[in-house]
């Protein structure tokens, strides 16, 4: 984390934005006060385009009903990892 006075900071600023964006936190201070705070940006997920399958899949009405003891001793007994492709 770097300091730096706002005249610094306006005479470099594409060079504090580069490291601001690289992972470094620099802290803008007037007068030996901390004003401000440059730090990159999160990612932001992408918009979700809600209802792109409409239409397109088929939910059974017992979807949200109760596994069959067979269908749960399956799942309950399998490995998670798939098997291994021995050669």
């Amino acid at each position: 984390m770097s300091t730096i006075n706002i005249h610094e900071a306006k005479t470099h600023l594409s060079r504090f934005v580069k490291q601001a964006a690289a992972g470094e936190e620099i802290i803008i201070a007037k007068a030996g006060k901390p004003m401000a705070r440059l730090v990159p940006l999160s990612h932001t997920p992408s918009r979700r385009n809600l209802g792109m399958f409409k239409g397109q899949l088929n939910v059974p009405d017992n979807f949200d009903e109760p596994l069959s003891d067979e269908v749960t001793r399956i799942f309950e007994n399998s490995s998670i990892e798939p098997p291994s492709d021995n050669h």
